[in-house]
């Protein structure tokens, strides 16, 4: 981990924060709880315990393993429908195929990510590739549940393929971090996800006692996801681990460090930094149907039940 890297950051452009921005506090450091998910693939649902005020527009995040597998372990997802929301899958090690209903799909592997609008509703599948079944190997992800607005919830299904390539790199004031900007944009610099929903999302590696302190939009929230490592969140040093998200209040900039020594197998503190602004909607929530109503919801089921979201296509049987 990553894949995606520079081998001198100090060649890519500098974040810098504005004099005077305010320091966003720390409300809330959470401990991500471990469970499975689709066919036992192991996940830390990131967001357990948050209240959903500071998460709004986001509605879940799992990470996926880290994981090495042995041959045959490999596993993914069963086919499921999907409405009222975008996914995105952001892998940083391993392969993960995706199809869906609506004729989105591809391969997405080292740093790659699908960005897929499930809108009006789809079914879709992600699975590791045969070749991967078969060898085995490390396998790592992440995939996160974007809230889209009520005017949105009903549009057309769209799918982004995002290659590692082509997320902008950034670089702190001293060099000591690396940016990855998938999404939304960061002191000017956008990423090329394309969003329905104003969001940022930046994967941030920061080196052994790197800090950054980059300016963030006040009209976001603030989320900080750690994939690896040990540091601090804040001004006043919050500790934070692996499998651990702090809360940010508001404020015009928000501070990452990473301790002076790492784990053995983290070289490097690895935090996924998200912000979006908020939707303030009526959300209701049923597995993989998030609407404004109970109503909507019940909708989305008997749509789901009746074949309105999709037909699984042919080449991969009933």
């Amino acid at each position: 981990m990553p894949a995606v890297t520079v081998e001198n950051p100090l060649t890519l452009p500098r974040v810098t924060t504005p004099a005077g921005a305010v320091p966003r506090p720390v409300l809330a450091v959470t401990t991500a709880p471990a469970g499975f998910e689709g066919e036992g693939f192991p996940v830390r649902r990131a967001f357990a315990g948050i209240n959903y005020q500071h998460l709004d527009p986001f509605i879940m995040m799992d990470q996926m393993g880290e994981v090495e597998y042995a041959p045959g372990e490999p596993k993914g997802t069963p086919w499921h429908p999907h409405r009222g929301f975008e996914t995105v899958t952001y892998l940083i090690d391993g392969t993960f195929v995706h199809q869906d209903s609506n004729g989105g799909g591809g391969t997405i592997q080292n740093g790659d990510t699908q960005w897929m609008t499930a809108g009006s509703g789809l079914l879709h599948i992600e699975a590791p590739p045969e070749s991967l079944v078969t060898s085995g190997g490390l396998f790592h992800g992440l995939q996160l549940w974007v809230n889209l607005p009520a005017s949105d919830k009903m549009m057309e299904p769209r799918y982004q393929d995002i290659r590692g390539g082509q997320v902008q790199l950034l670089t702190s004031a001293d060099g000591g971090a690396l940016l990855r900007v998938i999404a939304g944009e960061l002191d000017g610099h956008e990423g090329p996800g394309i969003t329905h929903t104003p969001i940022t999302m930046v994967h941030a590696t920061l080196r052994p006692g790197a800090e950054i302190t980059l300016p963030w939009r006040e009209d976001f929230n603030g989320l900080a996801y750690v994939l690896a490592g040990r540091g601090a969140v804040g001004t006043d040093r919050r500790p934070v681990r692996m499998g651990q998200t702090a809360v940010f209040g508001t404020g015009g900039s928000l501070t990452v460090r990473a301790d002076e020594s790492q784990d053995s197998n983290s070289p490097d503190l690895e935090v996924v930094l998200l912000g979006g602004r908020p939707i303030r909607e009526p959300m209701a929530h049923y597995g993989p149907f998030v609407m404004n109503s109970r109503a909507e919801l019940q909708q989305a089921v008997e749509d789901f039940q009746a074949g309105r979201l999709g037909t699984i296509p042919a080449v991969h049987g009933m």
